[in-house]
């Protein structure tokens, strides 16, 4: 299969249609080769428009849904992320081709270590992996420009605002009753502001500001 031509016709199929215009965020979506980053007998399905599901019962999330998020978040190349939730490592390497620094917390051993695999032979040096609970987020390197969680939670875990720069950005998936939605929170010293941008669908947030289970 021709996976740059896939990678083309998802940029031009999937995301800029639906309104995808950051220029970072297209580019790092032309480069980064998805297919890396799924189960080898999922290969053929990388450039779909779908999430695909990866071990410990998680997913690669739908590139379109992957974009919207990055463009909401609007990394710069002087900014800090710490992103809740490594998975697969592919949003992680989206984030990584725009941002300085990308600090990355999954509560998964096995996934970890895959995402790190993964991310290592694709020769990124400005990624930081540790295994955690990532509503606890990763305080040694706070504060952050922006905070993306690819979980959805009930509320805005506590430990990850108190770790949001002052006007920065954190793009979460927040429940109410048995709907998710997509929200941009934004910090103004001891304020937040809060968009709403659309309905999603996201593996649960568990930890001791998330979910139990």
């Amino acid at each position: 299969m021709n996976f740059e031509t896939l990678r083309k016709e998802m940029v031009e199929n999937q995301l800029i249609p639906r309104g995808i215009k950051n220029d970072l965020v297209l580019k790092a979506f032309s480069k980064v080769e998805r297919h890396k980053f799924v189960k080898e007998e999922l290969v053929n399905n990388s450039y779909d428009d779908y999430p695909l599901p990866i071990e410990e019962g998680q997913t690669i999330s739908q590139p379109f849904m992957v974009a919207l998020m990055t463009e909401c978040l609007n990394p710069m190349n002087t900014d800090r992320i710490l992103e809740i939730g490594t998975g697969s490592g592919y949003q992680t390497a989206i984030l990584a081709e725009i941002a300085k620094e990308v600090y990355s917390v999954e509560r998964f051993q096995k996934l970890a270590e895959k995402a790190q695999g993964v991310l290592s032979n694709l020769e990124y040096k400005n990624i930081h992996i540790k295994v955690g609970d990532g509503t606890l987020g990763w305080e040694e390197f706070a504060p952050y420009d922006g905070i993306i969680v690819t979980a959805a939670s009930p509320d805005i875990p506590e430990p990850l605002i108190s770790q949001l720069k002052d006007e920065g950005k954190l793009v979460i998936p927040l429940n109410s009753g048995f709907n998710q939605t997509l929200t941009i929170v934004e910090k103004d010293k001891e304020n937040l502001k809060t968009t709403q941008i659309c309905s999603c669908v996201f593996v649960p947030l568990v930890g001791k500001y998330g979910y139990t289970q």
